[in-house]
């Protein structure tokens, strides 16, 4: 009770500041043509979802990008062949319930969890697509997304900006947490041994300062909610158990919940900059201590 407390004056509290220098999207900027690039299926609607709802609703041209084909996610049950055409299927699904055509779907590929052994060829897959599509505005994961889950999120943001680089484009670039959101006040973190508690504090304090720093950006979605959560039940192998064994993972059993049910507050949140200012930096920020460059 003590700890549910706490979390919900927290949450209030961090919202708060944050609401203080949080601009939000206007319709004018809601029209510009985007690209999505979404590490896996299901990405796309968690981070932004709603963003893309209003983006279509505003006349925006938009498309998604899948860069890993998310086949490991329960491997011990189904095989990678079988879940990837499962996942694929379910991404179209969710795809038009957001308002999209099959033709806005673009899938790359790669393989789970191993996007990183192919960036010198993702790259140049992006720099084709950005050359094709001339989009105003790109959506990738944050920065600081944590690889203790998933380092295909790290490696679509570094492979996208490493593309965007290259081209030296004028692009507005829109960050969206996933990951990084799993840590208190949002939601618990298993805690396993003191080593673990200790990484964890130091892992949430820094959470809630970059979260405070970095986003000033957000999108309205109360709105579209329901549009929003009926999309991210498309991806069924993600939100309903395929197989009846309680170890088949769904996102609902993350945190009790508690990760789900970020992704459906009012305003999706975002970090935001100019390609041409601030590329160059935010391919060498400090990553939890750790400096990643573009030749990561």
């Amino acid at each position: 009770m003590i700890n549910h407390l706490l979390k919900k004056q927290s949450r209030k509290k961090l919202s708060h500041l944050m609401n203080r220098d949080m601009s939000i999207l206007d319709e004018k900027n809601l029209g510009k043509p985007a690209l999505i690039f979404s590490p896996h299926p299901d990405d796309e609607t968690l981070g932004c979802g709603g963003t893309i709802i209003k983006k279509k609703r505003a006349g925006a041209n938009i498309k998604i990008v899948f860069m890993a084909d998310g086949s490991k996610s329960h491997r011990r049950f189904v095989s990678e062949k079988r879940l990837k055409s499962i996942r694929a299927r379910e991404a179209v699904a969710a795809g038009r319930t957001l308002g999209l055509s099959d033709s806005d779907i673009h899938f790359l590929g790669y393989k789970d969890a191993e996007l990183f052994k192919y960036r010198k060829s993702a790259v140049s897959k992006v720099i084709e697509i950005l050359l094709q599509q001339q989009p105003e505005e790109i959506f990738i994961p944050y920065y600081q997304e944590p690889s203790l889950w998933n380092k295909d999120h790290l490696a679509t943001n570094r492979i996208v900006l490493s593309a965007i680089q290259r081209l030296r484009k004028n692009i507005d670039i829109f960050e969206y947490p996933i990951w990084f959101l799993c840590y208190w006040p949002w939601a618990n973190t298993p805690i396993y041994s003191i080593n673990n508690f200790l990484y964890i504090l130091k892992i949430n304090i820094i959470s809630n300062y970059f979260l405070l720093k970095d986003f000033h950006c957000s999108v309205y979605i109360g709105d579209v909610l329901g549009i929003k959560r009926a999309a991210l039940n498309q991806h069924k192998s993600q939100m309903t158990r395929l197989v009846p064994n309680p170890l088949w993972r769904i996102l609902s059993d993350v945190s009790n919940g508690e990760f789900l049910e970020i992704f459906f507050q009012e305003y999706e949140i975002f970090h935001r900059y100019n390609s041409l200012d601030m590329v160059a930096r935010a391919l060498t920020k400090r990553v939890y201590g750790k400096t990643r460059t573009n030749n990561e």
